[in-house]
């Protein structure tokens, strides 16, 4: 019997629900779920009226603050009642609720220690490529197409480069090579980008290029492409400065998971659990109701 007991969802949920009961009457809700007796405090008349100030930016008026005074209550009463009548028990959402209420409650916020500088360089450190800055290319093209100028297009790329390398590197080229949907003039962007519209190949041999004259040609999927690399930039770890705030959140995130994976150890020492397992697996689907 006391071994069910200890198993049983209802003790670990009013365990909770004491906790967030005692804290409740702390912060002047007034009663229990057993009591009659509901106490309207001014400091729970001040939180009611913020939040109608922030929703609707201005105060509550008199008959505003009473409307919202009256569904307090109800919330208060219709709670006391539903719990008192079971409604409760094994309500997956109310368990989440209760989860994030006392973890809210128990686990100490992290901001309140912000992390030095010493402590954002370490976290970055040991995360390199989270906050990398990504290679880049600027660059104008012209391609010629296989399916079209078929056995001669590597002529004629050779002879259409050798007019662009005399021409130098603003000439116009609108009107050269093949048409075809894909950018002229690709201004400054990612590689990863750049392989997005032209193939991983392509932008990689980009990057091998010099930049200031016409090359090529260089092979994708699209045909013979003669390119001017305007500029292009190798990838490097990110400086703390510029994403400070960025390493900042995720520390802090991983601070708090911390401490929340410390906060259940220390509540699983109070626990004894104990898993019976069905003897065969669960169907698909997952079953339906309380074991």
């Amino acid at each position: 019997m006391l071994k069910r007991l200890i198993r049983e969802p209802l003790v670990h949920f009013l365990v909770l629900g004491a906790l967030l009961f005692l804290w409740s009457a702390w912060q002047g809700g007034g009663g229990g779920a057993g009591s009659n007796r509901i106490v309207i405090t001014p400091g729970v008349v001040d939180y009611l009226a913020a939040g109608f100030s922030r929703t609707w930016h201005r105060a509550p008026n008199e008959a505003e603050l009473k409307g919202l005074i009256d569904e307090h209550v109800k919330e208060e009463m219709a709670a006391r009642e539903a719990m008192a009548m079971g409604l409760d028990r094994d309500d997956i959402v109310i368990k989440r609720r209760l989860r994030q209420k006392l973890e809210f409650l128990l686990v100490d916020d992290a901001a309140a220690a912000p992390p030095t500088d010493a402590e954002l360089k370490a976290w970055l450190d040991r995360h390199p490529e989270t906050f990398r800055v990504e290679p880049q290319l600027a660059f104008r093209q012209v391609l010629l197409r296989p399916e079209r100028r078929g056995a001669s297009v590597t002529v004629d790329a050779s002879k259409l480069l050798a007019r662009l390398q005399a021409a130098g590197a603003e000439v116009a080229i609108q009107n050269l090579g093949d048409a075809s949907m894909l950018p002229t003039e690709t201004p400054l962007e990612p590689l990863r980008e750049v392989a997005r519209t032209f193939g991983q190949d392509f932008a990689d041999a980009l990057m091998k290029l010099p930049p200031g004259q016409w090359s090529g040609p260089v092979e994708s999927s699209f045909g013979l492409h003669l390119v001017f690399v305007r500029e292009s930039t190798k990838g490097a770890a990110a400086e703390l400065a510029t994403v400070r705030p960025l390493v900042e959140r995720e520390l802090m995130a991983e601070r708090r998971k911390a401490e929340l994976q410390a906060l259940y150890e220390r509540l699983l020492a109070k626990y004894s659990v104990s898993i019976d397992m069905p003897k065969s697996p669960p169907a698909a689907g997952g079953a339906r109701g309380a074991p």
